[in-house]
């Protein structure tokens, strides 16, 4: 079993070393509700735990990928209310990054505001050709500060300042010209073309991939030469293990290795 119980926003399904990961709230452009995202974060780290999965899919239900966050429950809060709100989303996307399994985005639709900041988190992404991605806060009068985050570190400075500061939807195209997106498909063959990519990532060791992941976001703020003696230190320790040594000896034998994820 992957989990303990029955998610009320979130369906689980598997594929076999695939985890697919839909956010059921269609009736509200599966918004994130602070229910949703708990969800979901308990959702990802249970995956997390599991030896025998090698990739993750996370989609939506209905028309849309995701909404941002659920605007009905933010009316009259007080601050630690939003305080919480955003904590738990923040605690949700390093969620997403830590757990050692990637996480593919597979986008439909519109994904705003914290949808967007959700494509930007994953670890890759593929959207369907009629897919749109914004960051409208800036209409309503809340700034996508925590999108933010997520998009710049995706999207070019003067790219990402225009969407935040506009408000105005990109295009699947142009989420590719960017960097928001890895692949742009037509829309029938959106679920098809992501769980290839998933079945991709996943046919590779489980353990090189998690501490390729883990390593990759580390080292991205680090100085250069600290970026390279940390990561030399990983390389080493990745040198050491057992389907590193029988991906070397596949390679030089000319047969496919035999994975142990060890």
């Amino acid at each position: 079993m992957l989990l303990q119980h029955t998610f009320k926003n979130v369906l689980v399904g598997q594929e076999g070393p695939v985890i697919v990961v839909t956010m059921n709230r269609p009736e509200r452009r599966n918004a994130l509700s602070l229910e949703h995202m708990q969800e979901l974060t308990e959702c990802f780290q249970a995956i997390g735990q599991r030896t025998d999965v090698g990739a993750v899919i996370l989609r939506g239900n209905g028309p849309h990928f995701c909404a941002g966050h659920d605007l009905a429950e933010m009316r009259g809060q007080d601050i630690s209310f939003y305080r919480q709100l955003f904590q738990v989303c923040v605690t949700l996307m390093n969620t997403i990054q830590e757990i050692p399994q990637p996480v593919i985005a597979q986008v439909h639709g519109m994904a705003t505001a914290a949808g967007c900041q959700l494509v930007a988190t994953c670890d890759l992404a593929v959207a369907a050709e009629d897919a749109r991605f914004a960051t409208p806060g800036v209409k309503i009068g809340l700034f996508c500060s925590t999108p933010m985050v997520a998009l710049s570190r995706n999207v070019p400075r003067k790219k990402a300042m225009e969407m935040l500061l506009t408000g105005e939807p990109i295009t699947a195209q142009e989420a590719l010209l960017y960097g928001l997106v890895n692949r742009v498909v037509p829309s029938e063959r959106l679920a098809e073309e992501t769980m290839a990519l998933a079945l991709k990532v996943a046919s590779a060791s489980r353990l090189v991939v998690g501490l390729g992941k883990q390593a990759f976001y580390r080292q991205l703020d680090m100085p250069q030469d600290q970026a390279y003696y940390y990561t030399r230190e990983v390389m080493s320790v990745n040198a050491m293990a057992v389907d590193a040594q029988e991906g070397v000896c596949a390679f030089l034998e000319k047969r496919q290795p035999q994975w142990r994820h060890a």
